[in-house]
């Protein structure tokens, strides 16, 4: 027997397991017919509804509702328990009631002295982990005195040129004790190399630093456009800071496979979801084809999705992938650790969604896209500020958009059950 064997969730049986009876299936069309020429046809004579068709976001058609008919296809194995294999109900068995997600307000302007002061406000104000915005030359890979940084500098992110500017950034920090998200790509080995310095100038113990850097090069081809490297060597720069983050930072994630650019940049939920798992599907193929063993790194890769506006096709969306994933791993690549079958998921409100004009309404978009994230099973929620759509958020907004977060896990019971 592996280590893995005996941890092994139940795998889908041959026969699969109907969700509902035949003769419920029968007596839902039934009921549906019946309903749809009485009481329907009725409201409709007197008023027609609001338009002829009504699709989500993604163009799949809705129905006027929904019975155990629709469902009838479907097998409990598909959908089982929270923590169970194909996890689509969550990757573990209590989610929230253990601990809520982590609560990951993004940070980065200016100096590394500003960006550490708003750290330590956002942590003062509840936030229980950090997430890091790098400015553009920081990102491609310049310098701040490079002519072509110019106007650049800190505009969009924290600047950083040395290690020295890593010890400014963190300062006060406990490392061991606090997650940090890094959203860098092209240089992500760079800034990685930065952390784990700091962290080890300290005297501390690698085995014991936990975070995600972005890392996801291939997004970059696809949606955002920041890339400074070929294909081939950047795809070699990621699988080398996955084999030494498995080594060396085990609790570490040493890449965020992004469907969030991918979905501002105009793709829609099955879209945003494809692309990812299509790049997951090609980082490890990446990695094992230099002989590592599946699971010595997949139970590390981490995913960072978009939360809409079409609140129930967004919390489906998160279900669809999980159950994927989960397929995708065992029967793909052969993993056998239930961690390497779970998507562990980071989610941000939808900032091109946000208005400048009437910016007050922004954090009720902000509010639902945040309760989709949560219904949806996320490890980790950043609401973005009701002024992302024409500045860097301010301490006010940062702190009214960490409050959304609070509310919804405190004040609404949707943390009480799993997968409600």
């Amino acid at each position: 027997m592996t280590k893995h064997e005996g941890a092994l969730p139940p795998q889908t049986p041959d026969v699969a397991t109907p969700l509902v009876s035949e003769a419920t299936r029968r007596r839902a069309e039934a009921d549906l017919g019946e309903w749809e020429r009485t009481e329907v046809a009725g409201f409709l004579a007197r008023q027609p509804e609001r338009r002829e068709e009504f699709r989500t976001e993604s163009g799949i058609p809705l129905r006027r509702t929904y019975t155990p008919a629709d469902v009838a296809a479907t097998a409990w194995e598909d959908i089982g328990l929270p923590g169970r294999e194909p996890f689509t109900r969550g990757p573990y068995p209590t989610m929230y009631r253990a601990r809520h997600w982590t609560m990951r307000q993004i940070a980065g302007y200016g100096s590394p002295t500003d960006t550490n002061e708003r750290f330590k406000s956002l942590l003062r104000f509840g936030q229980t982990g950090l997430s890091v915005d790098f400015d553009m030359p920081t990102l491609m890979g310049y310098d701040s005195d490079d002519e072509m940084s110019e106007g650049e500098v800190g505009r969009e992110g924290v600047a950083i040129d040395v290690l020295d500017d890593m010890v400014a950034l963190f300062d006060g920090i406990d490392l061991e004790a606090t997650s940090v998200s890094m959203t860098i790509n092209p240089t992500a080995w760079i800034l990685l190399a930065m952390y784990v310095a700091v962290a080890e100038s300290r005297g501390g113990d690698l085995r014991r630093l936990s975070g995600t850097i972005q890392n996801d090069i291939l997004k970059e081809y696809v949606a955002q456009k920041e890339w400074i490297y070929p294909i081939r060597p950047s795809m070699r720069i990621v699988r080398d800071t996955i084999t030494f983050s498995a080594r060396h930072l085990p609790r570490y994630n040493p890449i965020n496979i992004s469907g969030y650019h991918i979905s501002e940049a105009g793709a829609n939920a099955v879209q945003e979801v494809a692309f990812t798992l299509a790049n997951a599907i090609a980082y490890v193929e990446e990695v094992t084809r230099a002989g590592i063993d599946v699971d010595e790194f997949a139970p590390r890769l981490s995913f960072y999705f978009i939360a809409q506006r079409d609140l129930f096709e967004e919390v489906a969306k998160f279900r669809a992938a999980r159950r994927v994933w989960s397929r995708t791993m065992r029967e793909r690549f052969g993993a056998k650790d239930p961690a390497s079958l779970r998507i562990r998921f980071h989610c941000q409100t939808a900032a091109a969604s946000l208005t400048k004009a009437q910016p007050y309404n922004n954090v009720v978009r902000t509010a639902l896209q945040a309760l989709a994230g949560v219904l949806g099973g996320a490890q980790s929620l950043h609401t973005n500020g009701l002024d992302e759509a024409y500045a860097i958020p301010t301490e006010s907004a940062m702190k009214l958009a960490l409050r959304t977060q609070q509310i919804i896990a405190e004040e609404t019971g949707v943390a009480s059950v799993v997968d409600p």
